[in-house]
């Protein structure tokens, strides 16, 4: 009996040692696996904070004239501008009419702002021309135009536009004797969205002020060749970084096939 126990309490001790060696080396894992965490989180947050430096540098230097190719920045390819920007900061009108301003100085003629909401209809509405063209610095300069849009131009634009195809097929149909196959390609698409008058221009550029790198939303049948540009929050926006994407915009080839 006596050789049995000590059989059992030998197996058992070995038991707890290979448990302590296994939780050891567990534990161990665990503070490697935080190690390297911290350390690639570490490097990580000082690239940022090092690329934010110098992005910050790079548009004061581009607002003061420093950079001498961002002095006279070509705009014969920026024929129509779009300024998504997300609802939340679009409720800082004073940022949102500083853009505008900016905007309209830097010589840009035709604008469409959207938001999801539509909080720049509501506090914009009426406004946005007569603050833009009392107020713009630059002089002879001509009046730019601004469209204002929201998720309910798209959503209705689509509704109506299938609404007006369906009501067309279906009276064509019932006025011929033959049962035809209907195929709707995209130039009666853009037609019909122009008739219920939810079509309009599709902009060259356009730039996405919010937290998210989308179009939050904005018409999509307006942006088929459209270059889209994120700029950050809007609370952060710079003059310089406006400059600087029409610049870089400027430089692009765009081929729109055949």
């Amino acid at each position: 009996m006596r050789g049995g126990w000590s059989s059992v309490e030998a197996e058992s001790s070995r038991d707890r040692r290979r448990s302590k060696e296994r939780f050891q080396m567990s534990w161990f894992m665990r503070l490697a696996l935080r190690l390297c965490w911290w350390t690639i989180h570490l490097v990580f947050s000082i690239y940022q904070f090092g690329a934010h430096l110098l992005q910050v540098f790079e548009s004061y230097s581009i607002s003061v004239g420093l950079s001498e190719s961002y002095r006279n920045v070509p705009l014969h390819n920026l024929r129509h501008l779009a300024v998504v920007v997300d609802s939340d900061e679009a409720r800082n009108t004073v940022k949102v009419k500083q853009l505008l301003l900016w905007l309209s100085n830097i010589g840009v003629k035709s604008l469409m702002l959207y938001d999801l909401e539509g909080v720049l209809k509501k506090s914009l509405d009426g406004d946005s021309s007569s603050f833009i063209n009392g107020m713009t610095s630059v002089p002879h300069q001509n009046k730019m135009t601004v469209e204002l849009l929201s998720f309910a131009d798209n959503k209705g634009g689509l509704a109506k536009a299938a609404s007006f195809l369906c009501s067309k097929y279906l009276k064509e149909e019932l006025a011929s004797c033959d049962r035809q196959d209907f195929r709707i390609t995209e130039t009666e698409i853009s037609d019909a969205l122009n008739i219920v008058g939810c079509g309009g221009l599709d902009p060259d550029l356009l730039l996405v002020y919010g937290p998210v790198r989308c179009h939050l939303g904005f018409p999509a049948w307006r942006i088929r060749y459209t270059e889209i540009v994120h700029m950050g929050p809007l609370k952060s926006m710079k003059y310089g970084a406006i400059l600087k994407a029409f610049f870089e915009f400027s430089k692009k080839q765009q081929n729109y096939g055949t």
